[in-house]
């Protein structure tokens, strides 16, 4: 029996890579005296996996992950100034404003009419309560848990803390390691909602001959899927 619907926020309700995006390529033409954009993405990847475990996810860590590389590609000559652009590129990211992705807002206030709903993200506290209160959606929310990592335990958790049985849960979202596995994992449904920028460190082979995946391609189909998903299993 269904009675929760996670939602992820990142690249799931709002748009956040494009953010991302840009600003690498806003870091590449910084650093293009010292290296080649295309090296210079695969080394800032590198630090971000190397520095995941001491920053966390979110703009914070990508900007220190980016000074970290800025120092490695430079041997330590980058200067002030560049520094200070990387910085300020950073804090840009931190007051860029809100956009929902389509059928966002009508896909969370459907499912609030029928479910438990719970929004189920990673990153910064501070930034991920800000991009929620803009987003015009919290109100519809009857929990939001913003945790350091995603996995099969924290689903389970999550699940309990509000009452239900993550075999009762599904998990919708745009990171098939983050969204679909883990939540699978733990015994509930996994849906895939696949964005068109994804972060390579959350990028994973979809399961094979799974009863509890699904994928979507907008969160339009989400109420459509979830009536499917009953049917299915209280014929």
């Amino acid at each position: 029996m269904i009675t929760t619907i996670g939602f992820d926020a990142d690249d799931t309700l709002w748009q956040n890579e494009t953010f991302f995006r840009l600003t690498q390529d806003r870091f590449a033409a910084l650093l293009a005296p010292y290296c080649p954009a295309d090296t210079l993405h695969a080394k800032l990847l590198a630090a971000e996996r190397r520095n995941l475990g001491h920053y966390g996810y979110g703009v914070k860590g990508f900007t220190l992950s980016m000074i970290e590389t800025a120092i490695e590609v430079s041997r330590g000559t980058v200067p002030a100034d560049v520094v200070a652009e990387i910085m300020a590129a950073g804090r840009e990211m931190l007051s860029q404003p809100i956009d929902l992705l389509p059928h966002a807002y009508e896909a969370v206030a459907a499912m609030a009419q029928r479910f438990a709903v719970v929004l189920i993200t990673k990153g910064d506290l501070l930034d991920q309560e800000r991009k929620l209160a803009q987003s015009g959606l919290g109100d519809m929310f009857h929990g939001v848990e913003i945790v350091s990592e995603k996995s099969a335990q924290t689903y389970t958790q999550i699940a309990h803390k509000h009452g239900a049985q993550p075999q009762g849960m599904v998990m919708v979202g745009n990171s098939m390691k983050s969204d679909v596995l883990p939540m699978i994992a733990a015994g509930g449904w996994g849906v895939h909602v696949p964005h068109d920028l994804t972060w390579a460190l959350e990028l994973a082979d979809a399961p094979q001959d799974c009863a509890r995946f699904a994928q979507i391609k907008t969160l339009a189909e989400l109420p459509y899927l979830v009536d499917r998903l009953i049917a299915a299993h209280n014929p």
